[in-house]
């Protein structure tokens, strides 16, 4: 099968092929497409249909996220999952918004939820560690989201994800450890945490709401548990990987 479209669309095939031998190709559009950049395609539907058609199959492991929130409790995801900020950005966004100026207006979203986000605590927890955080992102891939890399240690070949997890409360050294991270800097960012896990739970602490997404696309409120499933769809892996 040929997805041509955003991550909420390949988010669609996806859960549509998951445990299916049936080969998912991937080609560029949509307002983001980070499987797109994971795997160095061309941002150009010719030159990348040419690359794929020379490619190669690679069995891989999804992402399962399990709420009560999602319907029928489980939803796959093949790049990251996230849960704080990003979250409720992604519950928030505007979809008007989003088909008028497309990704911008994740950023026109993100900046109001700057001034206005409470950086509510959760508790995250894993069979290596615990911690009481105010950002979590689960990651298949190494890109996140437009220039944004985070969890750059991630690997789509390989049945774990990596995690990383920060702790500020304060909307100031919030937007500061932003700039690292547009900057690439996110493994200087002060009370920030990585490292891999086959499995994580995020859950509030408090009576505030925190909100979850999944291949940016939103899945309600924690409680959630990310788990990885192997050996569960097969990707066309372009000529070059």
């Amino acid at each position: 099968m040929v997805a041509c479209g955003g991550d909420g669309t390949i988010n669609e095939v996806v859960n549509g092929l998951a445990g299916s031998q049936i080969p998912l190709a991937v080609l560029p559009g949509g307002t983001a497409n980070v499987l797109v950049k994971e795997l160095s395609l061309p941002w150009d539907i010719p030159r990348a249909a040419e690359q794929l058609a020379r490619g190669t199959l690679r069995r891989i492991a999804l992402g399962l996220a399990l709420s009560p929130e999602i319907p029928g409790g489980r939803r796959f995801f093949i790049s990251l999952a996230g849960a704080g900020p990003d979250g409720k950005l992604v519950n928030s966004v505007d979809l008007q918004t989003k088909c008028r100026i497309g990704i911008l207006a994740y950023w026109v979203e993100g900046n109001r939820q700057l001034f206005t986000y409470g950086f509510p605590e959760f508790r995250i927890t894993t069979a290596e560690r615990e911690h009481t955080a105010t950002l979590l992102v689960v990651g298949r891939t190494k890109h996140y989201g437009g220039p944004i890399m985070i969890t750059t240690e991630a690997d789509l070949f390989e049945d774990r994800f990596e995690v990383f997890v920060a702790t500020a409360r304060n909307r100031w050294r919030w937007a500061m450890d932003m700039i690292k991270l547009l900057r690439g800097h996110h493994k200087t960012i002060p009370d920030a945490y990585f490292w891999k896990s086959t499995s994580v739970r995020g859950a509030p602490i408090g009576g505030e709401d925190v909100w979850a997404q999944v291949d940016g696309e939103p899945i309600g409120k924690l409680p959630v548990e990310f788990q990885i499933v192997p050996d569960a769809l097969t990707l066309v892996v372009p000529s070059q990987n």
